[in-house]
């Protein structure tokens, strides 16, 4: 039997070269070829030059908008201007890139340096002042375009780990000025050396006579034969009539054990380009569509990255092409379909996927009902505004909202709370775009309601506005981003506030810093504010729930009267006094 078996895989193989060897390379025009500008750029960041991450990796909701350069594992590295240029923008948040650095350059191209410590001096003092007069550690400004001039390979600033950063590093972005898209730096002619083709793990074939989401595709692990990567067996029998397909790939850079994303795959029928997605650009509006890039509901269970070839009806984002059509292959001429996927990174480093699949001799076609429209009661569709509504709750998805098709789950459940909890499908099926619930309320609400969204462990909350339903009142509005469990729930608890190292009465003349934590029972902190005998005093945030305030030349020797004021999202407000001597 193993002796056979062995027979049957190696008759596969030759069958996939044979068709191997009569392919011709037509994808490579498939995509139209970038002409961006070479050696224009200098390498941002005074360290090895070695990249984390690269642009258009798969993250949690989002596409991976730039390169992130190693700085050696530490903060305070010097971060220098890419090109002649000027600052045209700061940005100090609490998330995201923490604090970020915008240059704008002659050619129409604008780069971003994010995760910044502190700016160069001139800089720095600037954003402070300005901090100061706004009121507000985090700020956006505009910089009019002759106040800081810079010089190509100039110091900028300290790289650190600020906003949402997980560790020491450099975020780094080419925009385009005008639109704002982000561009792929590596198309730029960076100096990291990529010999390396991408590793394809795994193809997923899908059933697209239904939606992704109601089935679990077919999976096969990929074996490298000659250079080639092939499936066992050769010829992948299905049962539909149309079918496309998903694979699991990473890329590498020479000497870096990383899993970085890959740039582009094609796919081909009988050596016809059908579609693809190439990851050359990608806008800020247009990065949740990860969420259909990839297999969502598989990643959500506990798999790994499967990344759609053909996209999914809802996704309208420019990543994709197809040549005519919706990029599905029609297989219902029970013959069998060449296919091969070309998968390449940025530097055109190509791997090949070769298979063939044909639909099953077997397979009968379920019939549908002989309607032009045969939507079913709790369908949900793409491209449609999808209501649903009964005595307690009330909601619909906007037409951009879902990927593709749902059978919508709707479940009412009782609470010790005596609140009622909805649940609103499962999580396994993303959104696009927020979406407006609107709850009854199942007893007599005080002020300060919150609408709570629950689901595998993770908690959302959002301040729940009185609104008319129907011409009836003691309904509350909410919108969130995901399905899960919904309920009303009442707030009057305020933020706690404490202090770490400090307290009242404290003899300061030895400390660098003063720190409080801050925490809600509803995760988010709307304001917080520090006053020094009366005047703003600047706390920064750059992680989580920590405020701090390094001394300075606004605090002077002497003694003085310190105001914590802390407020959550329905005003719930907290406010602690010090006095303290320095």
């Amino acid at each position: 039997m193993m002796i056979l078996n062995t027979l049957r895989f190696y008759r596969n193989i030759t069958f996939i070269f044979l068709f191997l060897s009569i392919s011709v390379d037509a994808g490579a025009q498939f995509f139209s070829p970038k002409n961006y500008p070479k050696n224009y750029f200098a390498y941002p960041v005074v360290a090895k030059k070695s990249l984390s991450a690269n642009f258009g990796e798969l993250r949690p909701n989002h596409y991976h908008m730039g390169l992130d350069c190693r700085t050696d594992q530490v903060q305070n590295k010097e971060v220098l201007a890419a090109a002649d240029g000027y600052v045209a923008k700061v940005k100090i948040e609490p998330w995201g890139y923490g604090r970020a650095i915008y240059i704008n350059h002659p050619n129409g191209l604008t780069t971003v340096y994010g995760h910044l410590n502190d700016f160069y001096p001139e800089l720095e003092n600037y954003v402070k002042e300005q901090q100061y007069k706004l009121k507000s550690w985090a700020v956006y400004l505009d910089i009019p375009a002759n106040l800081f001039p810079v010089k190509k390979e100039m110091f900028i600033a300290y790289s650190g780990n600020a906003g949402g950063s997980q560790g020491p590093h450099l975020h780094f972005e080419i925009r385009d000025t005008k639109t704002d898209k982000v561009l792929n730096p590596s198309l730029f002619d960076f100096p990291i050396p990529d010999t390396i083709a991408p590793d394809v793990y795994k193809l997923a074939v899908y059933d697209r006579c239904i939606s992704t989401y109601e089935q679990t595709p077919k999976i096969f692990t990929l074996k490298k034969v000659n250079g080639v990567y092939v499936t066992s067996p050769a010829l992948i029998a299905v049962n539909t009539d149309k079918v496309s397909f998903g694979i699991t790939a990473f890329d590498r850079y020479n000497g870096s054990n990383n899993k970085n994303g890959i740039y582009e795959t094609v796919l081909y029928d009988n050596d016809k380009p059908i579609a693809g997605f190439q990851l050359d650009s990608i806008s800020y509006d247009e990065t949740r569509y990860v969420n259909a890039h990839i297999d969502y509901k598989y990643r959500s269970q506990g798999g790994s990255y499967i990344e759609h070839v053909s996209k999914l009806p809802g996704y309208n984002n420019s990543v994709y092409k197809t040549a005519g059509g919706d990029g599905v292959i029609d297989i219902d001429d029970d013959s069998n379909h060449h296919i091969k996927l070309e998968v390449k990174d940025a530097y055109g480093n190509t791997s090949i996927v070769q298979f063939a699949v044909k639909r099953n001799a077997a397979f009968i076609e379920k019939q549908k009902p002989d309607s032009a429209n045969y939507f079913q009661p709790m369908e949900f569709h793409p491209g449609f505004l999808n209501l649903y509504e009964n005595d307690h709750i009330s909601f619909y998805l906007p037409e951009n909202c879902l990927y593709d098709s749902i059978r919508f789950q709707y479940k009412q459940l009782t609470s010790n709370t005596g609140f009622n909890i909805y649940q609103l499908h499962n999580t396994s099926v993303p959104l696009q775009s927020y979406f407006p619930i609107t709850i009854k309320a199942s007893t007599a609400f005080p002020n300060k309601i919150v609408m709570h969204r629950f689901a595998n462990g993770k908690n959302d909350y959002a301040k729940a506005e009185p609104v008319m339903y129907n011409k009836e009142s003691g309904w509350y509005r909410a919108s969130f981003r995901e399905f899960g469990n919904f309920q009303l729930m009442v707030d009057t608890t305020a933020p706690v506030v404490t202090p770490l190292g400090f307290k009242d009465g404290m003899d300061c003349s030895k400390q660098k810093r003063i720190v409080f934590v801050v925490k809600d029972n509803t995760e988010e902190i709307k304001n917080f504010t520090a006053t020094l005998d009366g005047n703003w005093l600047r706390f920064t945030n750059d992680k989580g729930t920590r405020f701090i305030y390094v001394f300075d030349e606004m605090c002077p020797a002497g003694e003085h009267e310190l105001k914590i004021t802390a407020e959550d999202q329905v005003g719930n407000i907290t406010e602690k006094n010090y006095k303290f001597t320095r």
